[in-house]
């Protein structure tokens, strides 16, 4: 298994992720561009640098948690890193970019003859926490495998396709998580408007056709008004957009997913956008004259 790892990225999903690495005893580099955030790490081992370039410099593997597609190709390719990187090295980048960006980072990198994967995940802090992520990896299958072990300390991974395919299969996996917020949202709504317990009706609609972990996990933050944030709005919004780009670069039509775009927008120009993404329910019962 590659033991000597970057972290590039130590946010609310790099964190638990870089500790669990930590934790099984691989050698760790953390950067971050808060360099605070960074050295929560290094009481478990990590060492903390100050530029991605010094990160990355003894690294077999490196693994990218940062904001969006702009910020990838930044770290990468506009503060030295490449320049830094071992030939040979590994980059997996974890974060969520729309799937052409990530074909464009493999290619400026195999350039410079270092290998790529985008391996986006889902399962949010708690997935992270506990090592249960999903990862969707795409990219050379012998690189997959040469990253297997480390995907294993953090959840189940499969390999969907070339690159830009784990990007796609993270876009799948944003569209039925948003609209299925939305659906539940609603529905939870329409019964409380016409007299019903929400609670008791998430409660007895739970184990039929209609159950689900959204049901189960936003349903719950929606009965009990918990909105704190675990997967912003703003982050949805993102990802409905980068799906919207993506159908269209396709010639594919996608008009649910354009209609909760628009909805996911809505609840951030009412002050929404910081919230965890369930918070579409706060939005929805705003139109309903229910907050």
């Amino acid at each position: 298994m590659p033991t000597r790892i970057a972290v590039l990225g130590i946010g609310m999903m790099g964190f638990p992720m870089a500790r669990r690495l930590c934790e099984a005893g691989c050698q760790v580099s953390a950067w971050n561009r808060s360099r605070s955030k960074a050295e929560r790490l290094q009481p478990f081992g990590a060492t903390v640098a100050d530029t991605p370039a010094q990160a990355v410099a003894q690294a077999d593997v490196v693994i990218t948690l940062l904001e969006h597609g702009g910020v990838v190709e930044d770290v990468l390719f506009q503060q030295g890193t490449m320049a830094g990187l071992r030939p040979g090295a590994l980059v997996v980048d974890m974060s969520s970019i729309q799937p052409r960006q990530a074909r464009e980072h493999a290619a400026r990198l195999a350039s410079e003859g270092v290998h790529h994967l985008d391996a986006p995940v889902s399962g949010g802090t708690v997935g992270a926490e506990q090592g249960t992520l999903a990862i969707m990896a795409g990219g050379e299958a012998a690189d997959f495998e040469r990253v297997l072990p480390v995907f294993e300390l953090l959840g189940k991974a499969v390999h969907v396709g070339p690159h830009g395919a784990g990007q796609l299969a993270k876009l799948a996996n944003q569209m039925i998580v948003g609209i299925t917020i939305g659906a539940v949202a609603e529905a939870l709504l329409l019964c409380e408007k016409g007299g019903a317990d929400m609670g008791k009706v998430r409660q007895a609609i739970s184990g039929g056709f209609a159950d689900s972990r959204i049901l189960q996990v936003h349903g719950q933050r929606m009965v009990e008004r918990d909105f704190t944030k675990r997967a912003a709005i703003a982050v949805q919004l993102k990802d409905m957009r980068n799906a919207l780009a993506t159908a269209g670069e396709v010639g594919f039509e996608a008009p649910i997913t354009g209609m909760f775009e628009q909805l996911y927008a809505q609840a951030g120009e009412h002050g929404l956008a910081d919230l965890d993404h369930s918070a579409l329910f706060v939005e929805l019962a705003r139109r309903n004259g229910m907050n």
